[in-house]
């Protein structure tokens, strides 16, 4: 089968997965890009600095970049993906399926109902939810709208649980949706736990963490979404011994977040972290939280890649990954998004047993196998199916 791939640039966290579809065999997978971003060095605006990812996104599938004619191209809002070739890029390739990522930019809306987009079945992957509801009469007009959008497409692949559910409150039909979730590249995570957990404890020695102090692990943009202020002040609220709060990143609330800490003597900073340092940065806590707020975590991949670690998490009821892979009590705890004390309240309940901390470590483990490439890959491959026997 022949598969159409549109989305905005490189990430991280998909290039992998695209690799892994092309060296399945049973698929003609091409690419198309509407921007150059995650390719090259760019200006990362969560983290405030020019990034470049230090794995190969552009290697091992066919792709291409699709001329960009926007005044300043980029993926933070709608005009700045323009891209008019694509319809005609994409019918050239003649694919079975298009696999449409998102739709809030102006190319995408331009190809949803073009002809080309209205020849090719869409497959659409998105991973918004509801865990935050929307409420008002501009949120009911987005709701019409956003149902409208998906009456275009053939099949949908959510991504987890909340995703599911935010499908179908837009009247998707269950027999549309097929489970594709969420992954990291797992095989890369899980191979390197061994000497992550060797190079955690040197990079701690140097960051002036002693092997005696348990840490709590944030690792990601110091951005008002993620709330990482939030878990500052409820470090200092548990008042726990012998316990570090480790955060990683940069990004808009770095001064704010360095004043917080200021008076507390375990509460060490570490900047931005390349993804071929994320093993070690996860291996270094005992315990990885995610405290974020309101609906832009729409799912919060940083859980996936602590999990592979063996690491127990704490998300707040805001994060998209919450219902699929936090469970209370067995591999870690969510906490109303917000809630400072009940956040407090997580952490020392999460640490009060060591053993039992390391048991939902272990869970975790257990837990994020059903969440990798081969899985989403099955999802697709039967969207795709049920996509062709419909059209036959």
């Amino acid at each position: 089968m022949r598969l159409a791939v549109i989305i905005s640039h490189p990430i991280q966290y998909f290039s992998p997965w695209f690799q892994f579809l092309a060296a399945q065999g049973w698929l003609d997978l091409r690419v198309f890009y509407l921007w150059t971003g995650g390719g090259t060095t760019q200006l990362d605006h969560g983290f405030g600095k020019p990034v470049k990812w230090d794995i190969p996104l552009l290697e091992g599938y066919a792709h291409e970049f699709v001329p960009n004619q926007a005044r300043k191209p980029g993926a933070r809002s709608f005009f700045e993906l323009n891209n008019p070739e694509l319809p005609g890029r994409v019918s050239q390739f003649k694919p079975d399926a298009a696999l449409l990522f998102g739709y809030n930019y102006l190319t995408q809306m331009r190809f949803l109902f073009s002809r080309t987009g209205r020849e090719i079945p869409l497959i659409f992957r998105g991973d918004s939810h509801r865990l935050v509801p929307a409420r008002g009469w501009r949120a009911g007009l987005r709701r019409r709208w956003i149902s409208m959008v998906y009456r275009r497409c053939a099949a949908f692949l959510p991504v987890g649980q909340a995703n599911r559910d935010y499908f179908r409150q837009h009247g998707v039909p269950e027999e549309k949706l097929f489970f594709a979730p969420h992954a990291v590249d797992n095989e890369r995570f899980l191979g390197e736990a061994a000497t992550a957990a060797t190079a955690a404890a040197d990079w701690k020695r140097t960051l002036g963490i002693g092997p005696e102090q348990r840490v709590i692990l944030f690792a990601g943009k110091f951005e008002p979404k993620k709330r990482p202020r939030d878990l500052v002040a409820a470090f200092k609220q548990a008042d726990l011994k012998n316990t570090t709060l480790l955060l990683v990143g940069n990004g808009e609330q770095e001064a704010d977040l360095r004043r917080d800490a200021a008076p507390h003597p375990h509460i060490v900073f570490a900047p931005f972290q390349n993804q071929t340092q994320m093993p070690r940065t996860y291996a270094a806590g005992d315990i990885f939280v995610l405290p974020s707020f309101g609906g832009g975590e729409t799912w919060g991949l940083a859980v996936n890649e602590a999990m592979c670690l063996s690491r127990p998490v704490i998300v707040s009821s805001h994060v998209g990954c919450g219902p699929d892979l936090v469970r209370p009590r067995v591999n870690g705890l969510i906490f109303p998004a917000g809630d400072i004390a009940a956040l407090a309240g997580a952490l020392r309940e999460a640490l009060a047993d060591p053993e039992r901390l390391h048991a939902w470590g272990r869970q975790s483990r257990e837990i994020i196998q059903g969440y990798d490439y081969a899985h989403a890959a099955a999802g697709l491959r039967a969207a795709m199916e049920w996509v062709k026997q419909k059209r036959h």
